[in-house]
C-alpha cells in the first residue's frame, strides 16, 4: 500500500512538472506625475526636487533594457525619445545637446536613473543614435529642461501639483481693425476680445516625441570635477587639500559684491580618466562631486 501510494505521488509530481505556470500579466501603463522621496542607487543618495530650472553639463549614457513600467507609469520603449534622470520631476521634457556632434533633440524624461553617480542622464538607444553617440555608448552633453513643455506634460498625465501658466485675461485684450492710410478708424472698431473669440487650443503634447534633430554647433569642452562652492576661502582650501591627489585647486569668482570659491579638478583627457578621478573623490568622502563640461 505504501509503495503504491508513493508511486502515485511521484507520478503526480512528474506530471505537474510538465505544465508551466502562466506568466504574470504585463503591468498596464498608467502615466502619472511622480517625484518621490530620497533614494539610494549605486551607493549614493539622490534627492528629487520639483524645480524645472535645470541647465547642466555632464556625461550621458544609454539606457539599459528593462522590464516593467517606468517610474511615472509608462511602458519603456527603446525606439522612443525618452530618458532617465535622478532628481527631476516626472514626466519632464528636456533638450539634450551632444557637445561633440552639435546635435540637439527633445526627450521625454520618464524614469529614474542612471544609477551610475558619474552620469547626468541616460537616453534611449534611439535618442543616442540621433545624437550621434560613439561606439563606447557615452557622450558629453548639455541638458536643459523646458519648463513650459514640462508643465504641459505633467498636466496631461495628471496626479501632479497644479502648475499655473500666467496669461493675459481675455476680457482685457483689445482688438482694433486698422483703416487704410490717411483715413480715420471707423466708430466701434475697437472691441474687447471675449472667450468666444479664443484661439483654437493647440494639439496636446504627444507622449511619443517627434524625431526632430537640430544642429546647434559642436562645442566639446573639457571635463572637470566640480567638488563644491563656498563663501569662505578656508572652507574651499580644506576640501581642495583632501583632493590633492587628483589635482584639485580653488578658483575665486566675484558676482557683484558676492565672492565665491569653487573647488575644481581637471581638465581630464578622457571620460575614463574623469571617471577614475571622480571615484577617488568619492573615496575621500565627497559624494556631491560631479563631472562638468566647460
Amino acid at each position: 500500500m505504501r509503495r503504491g501510494a508513493g508511486a502515485a505521488l511521484a507520478g503526480a509530481l512528474l506530471l505537474s512538472g510538465c505544465f508551466r505556470h502562466p506568466a504574470p500579466p504585463a503591468p498596464v501603463p498608467a502615466p502619472h506625475y511622480f517625484l518621490g522621496g530620497a533614494y539610494e542607487a549605486g551607493g549614493h543618495w539622490f534627492y528629487p526636487s520639483d524645480r524645472l530650472e535645470v541647465d547642466r553639463t555632464g556625461i550621458a549614457e544609454i539606457e539599459p533594457a528593462r522590464a516593467g513600467l517606468t517610474a511615472d507609469g509608462e511602458r519603456p520603449d527603446p525606439t522612443a525619445l525618452t530618458a532617465s534622470m535622478q532628481t527631476v520631476p516626472l514626466p519632464a521634457i528636456a533638450r539634450v545637446t551632444d557637445l561633440d556632434t552639435g546635435r540637439q533633440i527633445l526627450v521625454r524624461v520618464n524614469d529614474r536613473g542612471p544609477s551610475h553617480p558619474a552620469r547626468l542622464i541616460a537616453v534611449s538607444p534611439r535618442a543616442a543614435q540621433l545624437l550621434g553617440f560613439g561606439p563606447d555608448g557615452v557622450a558629453r552633453v548639455r541638458v536643459t529642461l523646458d519648463p513650459g513643455l514640462s508643465r504641459e506634460a505633467v498636466e496631461q498625465v495628471g496626479g501632479g501639483p497644479r502648475l499655473e501658466i500666467a496669461t493675459a485675461p481675455r476680457a482685457s485684450v483689445l482688438e482694433q481693425a486698422l483703416p487704410p492710410p490717411g483715413q480715420a478708424a471707423p466708430a466701434g472698431a475697437v472691441r474687447a476680445v471675449g472667450a468666444s473669440d479664443a484661439a483654437p487650443s493647440l494639439p496636446a503634447l504627444p507622449e511619443r516625441l517627434p524625431e526632430r534633430v537640430v544642429f546647434v554647433g559642436a562645442s566639446p569642452g573639457a571635463i572637470f570635477i566640480d567638488a563644491g562652492s563656498f563663501h569662505r576661502y578656508d572652507y574651499a582650501e580644506v576640501r581642495a587639500s583632501r583632493l590633492a591627489g587628483i589635482g584639485a585647486t580653488v578658483l575665486r569668482s566675484l558676482s557683484g559684491h558676492e565672492e565665491k570659491f569653487a573647488v575644481r579638478a581637471g581638465p581630464f583627457g578622457s571620460i575614463a580618466a574623469a571617471d577614475a578621478a571622480l571615484e577617488k573623490a568619492f573615496a575621500q568622502g565627497i559624494p556631491d562631486a560631479t563631472l562638468v563640461i566647460e
